[in-house]
Order: structure tokens, then C-alpha cells, then sequence
């Protein structure tokens, strides 16, 4: 008999951790997760596949007995934090050996008292599955909004090529050997400009936990924030957070914007089309309401260059059409209200050809007349030069005439209207 019941209890055991290693999404269970009440998302990043088209990053090489530190700024409050990693794009099982998150000091340095010891189901450790998502269960730390934490992770083995967000708009701190609770971030001599492993934040508890108001932006450079500074929070979902907290109306607002991405097209680089990751990246958020569908720039000029990649198969805007309509209708079966946006100038680009601005015309003709979205917000006008429309203001370019600096990120939240949202 005792030979029988041993031999139940290592089936059982085997049984659950086959489970955990294979469910692509691991949820934290209601006592870990704090009570069973509502988590929603805080920040948020969409995995890509490890790729350095645009300048060195890890994500090729990926980690072996290294500490990976990296700051986000949260836009929602709560009492309790946990974390979201992705092995999305893994070739191998992603082991975690320990992680913390704290609130951030100043650079690579956590403040004193704030560090967390992050658990997953109970255990210090975990490992995320090819291809999977593992959810930590919710530690004791009270989060403000626009709060910036820091999550911790080490790696002790081993991880190969890195599940990654290549334009991160903050900096990623690296440490040889264990350094997860450290105080100091003098360990951390290197730094990167992506995010790695680490696709969400989400807080639950306080007074707004009940709320189901959050907005996703979702698109391509111009949401992912490319042109904005570096560790100063100003791409255009940022600032429109920061809007909605001024007048009264705090949201939670998520960027899912991926530089490079297109609708219709995989590319080798800059993600999985929009028309397969919307599901993943938008349509599982927790507390999410609203939709900013703002991408095709990259659908319209990306078979008219030959950088950073090969050219990509031409889309025509009816084709274009069709995938927001498709993701419209994906958008509104989960009970999420879409704002489609025009597409923002690109005259003196590297887009800039007569087809490409025709294409670019039509398309943002049908976006303020089709009435296929809820709403929609005309970022066109809002960034271009009143005396020649096609180019984007000078006060709001980047350098490049295609991607707004800083000013052009808050004109472009100036133009929501927030009783849309």
C-alpha cells in the first residue's frame, strides 16, 4: 500500500509540473494573486523575435549567469505588483531563477526597504515553456501611477536567443553573476536601449481595482515612441496617460506599438503582422476597454525600401482596409471600442514617392469617412505643417520627417478626445 500511494503521489506531482511547462499561459493562483481580485495591466511591452536590424542588443546572444535589470513606469495603482514574461519566441524553455521587483532609485539602483522577492506559484524560481507566457503570482508592494518600478530578473544557465522588445525607450541594465537584490546598480556596467522577457506589469487592489477603463495603443514606430528621449516617458501614450490623470480621468494606458510593424506583412524584423499578434498583444490584456488603432505606414511604403531588411510584398490600401476591418471586428467581439487614426505625414521620408502619398491619402480618406470605427482621431492634422500638409510640422520632427521629437508625441495626445475614450 505504501508503495502504491508513493507511486500516485510522483505521478500526481509529474502530472502538475507538466501542466505549468506546458500551459502557454500560467496564471498565478487566487492566494499568491492576492485574494482573487482583478488584476489589470499597468505597462505593457509586445514580445519579438530576437532580431538587431537597428544596432547591437542581446537578444541574439541571449544570457548566461547574468542579472538583467529593467526600469518601466506603470500608469495605474494598486497594493499589490506581479509581472508578465514571455518566451514567446524561445527555442528553449526559459529557466528564471529568481526575480525581484522594486521601486526605482536612479539609474540601475532600487530604493531602500522597496525590494520584493517575486514568486511564481510559491517557488523563487519557475521556467516559461517555448513559445509560452508565465505570470508571477502578486507581491506586496503599493504602486502609484507614473510610478517607475523595477523588475529584476537572474539567469543562471544558459538562455539562447532572448524573446525581446527592441525599442524599449528606457534603459536595460546587465551584471554578471547573482545581483537581484542588490541596492546599488554599480554591478550593472552594461545597458541596452530593449526590454527582454518582460511584457507586462499589472496591479490589483486599492480603490480602482475594479475599474475596466484601460486603453491599448496599438501600431507600429509612432506608438512604439521612436524619436521620443530616451528614459523620459514622452511617446504619445505616455503622454496621453499623463493627460487623462490632469483632467480628472485617470486610465491605464498600454503601449503595443512594435517599430517597423505592418499589418498585412510579417517582416524578419519588427514582428509578427498585426492581422496575428492583435490577439495576443491586445485582445488578452486584463481591464482593457479601448483600442488606438493607428498602423499602415509601414503597409505602404516597406516594398519602396530596402532598409533595414528587403523590400516586402506591395499592399494596396484595399488590402490595407481589409486588415483593419479585420481587426475591428476582432476589436469589437471582445467588447473593446476602437478610435482608428489617420496616418501621419512622411513627405521628405525615406517614403516619400507620389504612389506612396496617394496610398497614404486614400487610405486616411477612408479612415475619417468609412464610419467602420467607434471614433477616430486625425493625427494627420494634428502634427502636419499648416502650409504644406504632407510634411510633418518642424517643430514636431524627429530629424527624419517621419517620426514626431517629443512636442510632436504630445500634439499627437492632444488630439484624442478624451470623452471618446
Amino acid at each position: 500500500m505504501r508503495t502504491t500511494n508513493t507511486l500516485r503521489r510522483t505521478a500526481l506531482a509529474l502530472l502538475t509540473t507538466a501542466t505549468l511547462a506546458l500551459a502557454p499561459t500560467a496564471l498565478a493562483t487566487p492566494d499568491h494573486a492576492g485574494s482573487g481580485s482583478p488584476w489589470r495591466g499597468a505597462w505593457a511591452a509586445s514580445p519579438q523575435a530576437p532580431t538587431a536590424p537597428l544596432g547591437p542588443n542581446w537578444s541574439e546572444q541571449g544570457f548566461d549567469n547574468h542579472t538583467v535589470r529593467q526600469v518601466v513606469r506603470v500608469t495605474a495603482s494598486g497594493t499589490r505588483a506581479r509581472i508578465e514574461l514571455s518566451n514567446r519566441y524561445g527555442t528553449t524553455p526559459l529557466r528564471i531563477t529568481g526575480a525581484t521587483v522594486a521601486r526605482t532609485s536612479k539609474g540601475g539602483a532600487l530604493q531602500p526597504g522597496s525590494v520584493r522577492t517575486l514568486r511564481f506559484v510559491g517557488r523563487a524560481s519557475a521556467t516559461v515553456p517555448v513559445g509560452g507566457t508565465l505570470l508571477s503570482d502578486g507581491a506586496p508592494l503599493p504602486v502609484k501611477a507614473f510610478e517607475s518600478l523595477t523588475v529584476t530578473l537572474y539567469l543562471a544557465g544558459e538562455t539562447g536567443p532572448a524573446t525581446f522588445h527592441h525599442f524599449a525607450g528606457a534603459t536595460a541594465y546587465r551584471a554578471d553573476g547573482d545581483h537581484r537584490a542588490d541596492l546599488s546598480g554599480s554591478a550593472f556596467t552594461e545597458t541596452s536601449t530593449s526590454s527582454y522577457y518582460l511584457s507586462g506589469v499589472e496591479v490589483t487592489g486599492g480603490r480602482d481595482t475594479a475599474r475596466r477603463d484601460g486603453i491599448v495603443t496599438f501600431g507600429d514606430s509612432i506608438t512604439d515612441g521612436v524619436g521620443s528621449a530616451t528614459d523620459a516617458d514622452n511617446r504619445y501614450p505616455d503622454e496621453l496617460a499623463e493627460r487623462l490623470a490632469a483632467a480628472g480621468r485617470p486610465r491605464a494606458v498600454l503601449n503595443h506599438g512594435i517599430a517597423g510593424n505592418q499589418v498585412v506583412n510579417d517582416t524578419t524584423w519588427a514582428g509578427e503582422k498585426a492581422l496575428t499578434r492583435f490577439r495576443e498583444d491586445v485582445l488578452n490584456e486584463r481591464g482593457v476597454r479601448t483600442v488606438v488603432l493607428l498602423e499602415g505606414i509601414n503597409d505602404i511604403g516597406g516594398s519602396t525600401v530596402n532598409f533595414p531588411a528587403a523590400p516586402t510584398p506591395d499592399v494596396s490600401v484595399t488590402e490595407l482596409i481589409k486588415g483593419h476591418r479585420t481587426l475591428i471586428r476582432q476589436a469589437h467581439a471582445k467588447g473593446l471600442k476602437v478610435i482608428g487614426a489617420t496616418l501621419t505625414p512622411v513627405k521628405g521620408s525615406f517614403y516619400d514617392t507620389p504612389a506612396n502619398e496617394a496610398k497614404r491619402d486614400a487610405f486616411n480618406t477612408w479612415v475619417r469617412t468609412s464610419g467602420a470605427y467607434d471614433a477616430i482621431v486625425d493625427l494627420d492634422h494634428a502634427v502636419a505643417d499648416p502650409t504644406d500638409p504632407d510634411r510633418i510640422l518642424p517643430a514636431y520632427d524627429s530629424g527624419d520627417a517621419l517620426h514626431p521629437n517629443d512636442a510632436g508625441y504630445r500634439a499627437m495626445a492632444e488630439a484624442l478626445d478624451l470623452d471618446e475614450l
